[in-house]
């Protein structure tokens, strides 16, 4: 891909979403077992997020890998996932993800302790990382959010909130809005997935399992979105409805 368009790229796009969908179901094609198609979308994972900040240089990337509903699959399948999570969680950070500041929007209620302390030794030992943002969204959903932040503006006894205001109480603090949100597999709705941040995000569907998603594809959606005129409810001077 040409310089010009990764720059444009760049200035369009400052946050991109990804509902990881479709592990099970790339290894059931195979005939292999489900963890086997976790273990590869892990690794898709990995790759499609480097790409954004490394090649395309978009600052802040949220993956929904683990929904506050996904507690109701087997548990042999959230044993497997957790088991990765506590994997992933203990990476060398700072040399697989150069300048990225690791976020966790979702909910510590059912986590293992283990993995509540593995997360917060991440945020601490990141938290002074730029320009990139990565927002992990584990045990995470868009209602919970929300109620959870209403719950404490309550608290806090505000009788009425901006815009603005609520937006400090949501795990994007101080974040831009979703410009894009990406689903693979071919379910096209958004799952109670960062309700709030996409009201005007721009929404793609592949049919593509998520462990074979690839670069090319990412940069083929970045390229359709920088041409898409975006119009946020204006109108055009030539009237227009924009």
């Amino acid at each position: 891909m040409k310089q010009e368009i990764k720059d444009i790229i760049k200035e369009k796009t400052k946050h991109i979403g990804f509902i990881v969908d479709g592990n099970g179901r790339w290894a059931k094609s195979r005939n292999l077992p489900r963890s086997v198609g976790h273990d590869h979308g892990f690794k898709a994972l990995e790759k499609i997020v480097k790409s954004c900040f490394y090649d395309f240089n978009i600052q802040i990337v949220s993956a929904y890998v683990f929904s506050t509903e996904n507690w109701n699959r087997p548990k042999a399948e959230v044993d497997h996932l957790m088991k990765l999570f506590r994997k992933y969680l203990k990476i060398d950070w700072n040399k697989k993800y150069p300048n990225v500041k690791f976020n966790m929007i979702g909910s510590y209620d059912r986590l293992p302790q283990d993995m509540i302390e593995a997360i917060e030794n991440l945020k601490e030992k990141t938290k002074n990382n730029w320009p990139y943002i990565y927002n992990v969204a584990l045990n995470y959903g868009g209602h919970d959010e929300i109620l959870n932040a209403v719950n404490n503006i309550l608290k806090s006894g505000a009788k009425s909130v901006t815009k603005e205001e609520f937006e400090s109480y949501l795990r994007t603090k101080n974040q831009p809005p979703l410009d894009i949100l990406i689903r693979t597999s071919g379910e096209q709705r958004v799952s109670n997935f960062m309700l709030w941040q996409l009201a005007y995000a721009e929404l793609f569907f592949t049919k593509t399992y998520w462990p074979d998603f690839t670069v090319k594809e990412l940069g083929d959606i970045l390229v359709e979105f920088i041409n898409k005129d975006r119009r946020f409810g204006k109108i055009k001077e030539d009237g227009e409805a924009k």
